[in-house]
């Protein structure tokens, strides 16, 4: 013990960590203004926010199951120095805590126009449909709240595990690490891993398929994507870590690189195209599009029939103009805090 809490100081480690917990804050910032000024989290998937905060989650534990015996030393150490032993602690959950935090704002912020099923009840005559909103919850809102406790059972199970067999182990002559910590923080630094590396696919997909960016952060991606290295490098060399631990940031790096070149080519497009981030056109001025007005659009359009030589590429342009994702309202934010428990 009395070696692990006297170590010479590490000053590249201290520097980089230092670094990289100050780029935390200004890579997340961004993602979190963004949809806060935005009033919409439209263009997430759930899926990605699930396996993201699980991930980070178990990478988080997996550092505090095999630097207990560092974190220790702080019963005899200064609260400067007790600060510097810990940092990677405190570095991955920092990182766990701001992805936390987006998807804590995407259930606060998710349009309540897609909270509920609405449905066309046809009139008589010539009368357009009648478009009626129903209090039954739409297929992507309860995978939202579900996956929402998914991540807080989650959370509060493997954090139940993890300080059990902490607080009950029982300390190997060799000093290292007992055999069931080990193979716990294992299982942990695997699975975030392997959760990581799955993360970004349904992002991609979500994103692919909408072609536009919603309401993600370039800005975000690209201090992220190169900072995923400086924090693999910077976890590594923290003491009583080994690869499980920093393999989640590599691999997660990997993703988020790909999803920023994704998002740069259809800023592109969009631009292009002259559409916002959610689809709606750059030269309507000041009109917000209506939720019915929205509704309607997307209600209509439908697949060309064979044999309608009417369908030409004009046609397919308007198509590909239509707004895919409703302008977000910006109006009664301050309503929404938790307010997807009271729906």
């Amino acid at each position: 013990m009395h070696d692990i809490c006297y170590l010479d100081r590490d000053w590249f480690a201290n520097a980089l960590t230092t670094l990289l917990i100050l780029g935390l804050f200004i890579s997340y910032g961004p993602q979190h203004w963004r949809i806060i000024q935005m009033g919409s989290s439209e263009g997430f998937s759930p899926w990605f926010l699930l396996l993201g905060s699980t991930s980070s989650a178990a990478g988080m534990l997996n550092m505090i199951a095999l630097s207990w015996p560092t974190i220790q030393c702080c019963n005899e150490l200064s609260a400067g120095k007790c600060i510097e032993i810990t940092a990677g602690v405190i570095q991955v959950s920092l990182q766990w805590f701001l992805f936390t935090v987006i998807l804590v704002l995407y259930m606060m912020y998710y349009p309540e126009r897609l909270k509920y099923v609405d449905i066309d009840i046809p009139a008589h005559d010539t009368l357009p449909p009648q478009h009626v909103k129903t209090k039954l919850w739409s297929d992507e809102w309860r995978l939202s709240v579900n996956v929402s406790w998914a991540v807080a059972i989650h959370l509060v199970l493997i954090t139940i595990v993890t300080f059990f067999l902490l607080f009950t182990r029982i300390p190997e002559p060799s000093g290292e690490v007992p055999r069931q910590i080990s193979l716990w923080a294992t299982f942990l630094g695997v699975s975030s891993a392997l959760l990581a590396a799955i993360q970004y696919a349904p992002q991609l997909t979500r994103t692919y398929r909408l072609k536009l960016v919603g309401a993600l952060s370039i800005p975000m991606m690209i201090i992220q994507s190169p900072g995923a290295a400086a924090m693999s490098i910077s976890i590594a060399l923290r003491p009583g870590t080994n690869w499980t631990s920093w393999a989640m940031y590599a691999v997660s790096g990997i993703m988020q690189a790909a999803l920023l070149t994704m998002c740069i080519a259809w800023k592109f497009r969009q631009r292009r195209l002259k559409i916002d981030d959610f689809g709606c056109p750059l030269d309507s001025g000041s009109s917000t599009p209506s939720t019915d007005d929205v509704d309607t659009v997307i209600g209509e359009v439908s697949d060309p029939q064979v044999g309608d030589g009417s369908f030409d590429s004009d046609a397919e342009d308007a198509r590909e103009d239509a707004p895919l994702l409703a302008k977000p309202n910006r109006s009664g934010r301050k309503s929404r805090f938790f307010g997807w428990l009271r729906s």
